[in-house]
């Protein structure tokens, strides 16, 4: 392939496409952004999001607008009918882990738009009604064909990048298998204006014999968000109406609906795909996994997918580290997917499940189970862990190494906080960079010069101590904010590291005028 169009095409504009393309674009690397789709989406079933998504919004810049636009869930209500069970509070669950220590919810819709807004800001322009028609990878690079409004391109680019759906065209192009199943049950969403005894600053889940339904305000509109199983009597509808189920979701959730804003079914897959990678081309967020809604996983997911390429595709992009760093996205995501689909399926079960005993279980423990687990310092920290995915390791990657007090090679960075700021403040560089929580030895100091990496020096602290960071320990922090190494102040190992991977830091951002600056919809 003697020249490119673009670097990198990304196939799908949802949260996971949306953040790729913005971390690409922050870190200099020429995009084009396509989606069969008129316009963003105008519903939406997502709605937690996500500490550890939180986190990675920060490096980039759209945190604030992002926490602006959505809920700090104060509290979770669990009701079984006609009652309260459980009050399990959400405003500060995670103290101590993360600087987003609370449970957050935003529309889907409403944070597409918010990405949206940022992308275009940068320049890059979202090219609508585009479809993917083939691609074929040659010449070191990928030769894509695209239609809109029946007119074909063919342009050339590095990487294809398929965040496009459960129906993924360029997995199927691939060839990849998509194993797993279908459950059983429909699943509704609404968005509802009504009435009942909600939780204006929190989440409902409503518990019972029949499931689980989830209510939820949308900070916009001051509307209800109504997510919940669809009674088994018509599931098998051949089109289900809130008209035939609007009584049994005003009974099983306490919400009197005044006015039915929008209404949607769906059906939940579990699926993971064989591959994550081929060649030239990846595959993210629910194109390579879907799952079930449990605990809120799958919209953060792929964006955790999307934060973990976007990093290595411009490094190894821009000559700052080997060809064979792009093979740690399917090791590490792929890994982690497997395990996230076990332990939603299970939980999925739990709370949607039709046995007898399932149905008391909902309704008479498990939300007092749950309470009783949060109500403890131990079981909060680690109930948020596995919720707000800060707990999300790589530890058996070829890209971790080493282990210093309660932090292994592939931990997420622990965050410690220091006054008004904290040690996730640097992570905005998108850059590697060496972190020492203590005293540097000056030939240590002097051997991470010479290799051009950042390094940050922190004082020691009890907030350190906390977090299982050991004092005078040095740890190399990826640009994702996950450790590679732990170790002592030993340059050899972390010469060794560089050299394998060819790393090289990020020095002057390419010109603008390298960027899909101008690129829209023609």
């Amino acid at each position: 392939m003697s020249a490119l169009d673009t670097e990198v095409l990304i196939v799908g504009a949802g949260p996971t496409g949306l953040t790729l393309a913005l971390w690409l674009v922050r870190l200099g690397v020429d995009i084009r952004i396509i989606d069969k789709s008129a316009g963003p989406g105008e519903t939406s079933r997502a709605l937690a999001v996500q500490a550890r998504t939180l986190e990675f919004h920060r490096q980039i810049g759209v945190v604030d607008d992002v926490l602006e636009a959505g809920i700090h869930l104060e509290q979770l209500t669990a009701r079984t009918p006609r009652k309260v069970s459980a009050i399990i509070p959400l405003s500060r669950f995670g103290e101590g882990v993360s600087r987003y220590a609370y449970a957050f919810a935003l529309p889907q819709d409403i944070h597409e738009r918010v990405l949206i807004a940022h992308l275009e800001e940068a320049g890059v322009h979202i090219e609508r009604q585009t479809e993917l028609v083939g691609f074929e990878e040659r010449d070191n690079g990928v030769s894509v064909t695209t239609s809109r409004k029946g007119v074909e391109k063919t342009f050339r680019t590095r990487y294809i990048c398929g965040c496009d759906g459960a129906r993924s065209t360029v997995r199927h192009a691939l060839g990849i298998g998509f194993p797993g199943g279908t459950y059983d049950q429909s699943f509704y969403v609404a968005d509802v204006d009504g009435e009942g005894e909600v939780t204006r600053n929190g989440m409902d889940v409503c518990l019972g014999s029949y499931g689980f339904a989830l209510v939820m305000p949308v900070r916009q509109t001051g509307s209800l968000r109504l997510i919940g199983v669809v009674p088994q009597a018509h599931e098998r509808d051949p089109v289900i109406t809130f008209e035939a189920i609007s009584s049994e979701i005003e009974r099983n959730t306490g919400v009197a609906v005044k006015a039915l804003n929008w209404f949607s079914t769906y059906r939940v897959h579990h699926r993971v795909a064989d591959r994550f990678r081929v060649g030239c081309a990846f595959l993210l967020g629910d194109a390579g996994h879907i799952h079930s809604p449990a605990g809120g996983q799958g919209m953060n997911t792929g964006i955790g997918d999307a934060v973990n390429l976007a990093w290595k595709l411009a490094a190894v992009l821009q000559g700052r580290a080997a060809a064979s760093l792009l093979d740690t996205y399917e090791t590490e995501r792929l890994t982690f997917a497997r395990v996230l689909i076990k332990s939603t399926d299970q939980a999925f079960k739990l709370v949607s499940g039709r046995s007898w005993l399932l149905g008391l279980w909902r309704r008479y423990a498990m939300a007092k189970v749950i309470s009783a687990i949060t109500r403890t310092k131990i079981g909060s920290r680690a109930f948020f862990a596995l919720i707000s995915q800060t707990g999300i390791h790589y530890r058996s990657s070829a890209l971790s190494s080493g282990r210093a007090g309660g932090v292994q090679g592939g931990d997420r960075l622990p965050w410690v906080p220091l006054g008004q700021s904290d040690n996730h403040a640097c992570l905005i560089a998108l850059d590697w960079q060496v972190h020492v929580y203590g005293e540097v030895e000056s030939a240590f100091r002097a051997a991470i010069s010479r290799l051009g990496i950042p390094l940050h020096r922190f004082d020691w602290s009890t907030a350190a101590a906390r977090a299982g960071l050991v004092k005078n320990t040095a740890y190399l922090v990826r640009p994702d904010g996950h450790v590679a190494i732990a170790a002592g102040q030993d340059a050899a190992a972390f010469e060794r590291f560089i050299d394998t991977f060819a790393i090289k830091p990020r020095h002057i951002e390419r010109p603008a005028a390298l960027r899909s600056s101008t690129r829209t919809a023609v």
